[in-house]
């Protein structure tokens, strides 16, 4: 009897960060990885220093935000390694913005065009054929900035929202073909998305240890978490605040730097 083809995962955004942490988690498990990027020659080099065995991972270059691009690609893992088993939409973007300055505007169509449109268009190349297969797992990639929004991160905190609204609407459409659909929203881990940032980042998280409870949840095809969880109780009681003290809480707090800083 041939054994089943080991567990294939999607990921993008897999050149740094959160997206290779994922990889690595899943690849010690076992796993088959397909693994996009924009950056394809970093993948190909952290995969050489973790002496990943090649015959368990593809590199795919494109920008989520390109439609067409994700498509094929879609077709291209599909034709290659299978459909996937659990598809991680990963890819973001964090700029800080300024509403009175005409050129962040551009900051958060870009943002939304990465952190939603391309959320989505990496999951539809998979969409049909997971419900007719009747089995798999889309995981949305949010972030704890969705529960309340913070001044100067107007672009960012929307589009996290947005993601924990389009996966709540998926999860609903999916669920009756037996394909679940997780939505993670990570606090702060140590990433270089972070590494940057101005202000203080509480409860901290070293994207290790991120990623190993980030598949714990998606195996067990829990619908929301927040990871950390003490950050997911500091979110709930800063949702609870008035907004006359929440206001007042973030006066004077530094701001995510803009793409001109």
């Amino acid at each position: 009897m041939t054994a089943a083809p080991a567990e294939l995962v999607f990921i993008t955004g897999a050149s740094s960060g959160i997206g290779q942490a994922l990889a690595l988690r899943y690849y010690r498990d076992g796993a088959r990885l397909a693994l996009v990027a924009r950056r394809t020659d970093e993948v190909q080099r952290w995969a050489a220093e973790q002496a990943l065995d090649p015959a368990r991972f593809r590199i795919y270059g494109a920008d989520v935000a390109d439609l067409d691009a994700m498509a094929r690609i879609g077709r291209e893992c599909i034709a290659a390694q299978g459909l996937p088993d659990v598809v991680i939409a990963n890819a973001g973007i964090s700029v800080g913005m300024d509403t009175t300055q005409f050129a962040d505007l551009d900051v958060m169509r870009r943002t939304f065009a990465t952190n939603n449109v391309g959320l989505a268009a990496t999951f539809h190349p998979f969409v049909a054929a997971m419900n007719e297969r009747g089995s798999g797992t889309l995981v949305g990639i949010a972030s704890v900035a969705a529960i309340r929004g913070l001044p100067g991160h107007g672009a960012y905190c929307a589009s996290k929202a947005a993601v924990v609204a389009y996966c709540e609407s998926l999860r609903g459409e999916c669920r009756p073909f037996g394909v679940r659909v997780v939505t993670l929203l990570p606090g702060y881990i140590d990433t270089p998305l972070t590494r940057g940032n101005r202000y203080g980042m509480p409860f901290l998280m070293p994207v290790e240890a991120f990623a190993d409870q980030a598949v714990r949840a998606i195996r067990a095809q829990v619908s929301y978490r927040v990871i950390p969880w003490q950050m997911g109780v500091l979110a709930k009681l800063l949702r609870l605040l008035p907004n006359g003290l929440y206001d007042r809480a973030l006066a004077g707090r530094p701001r995510k730097k803009r793409a001109s800083e």
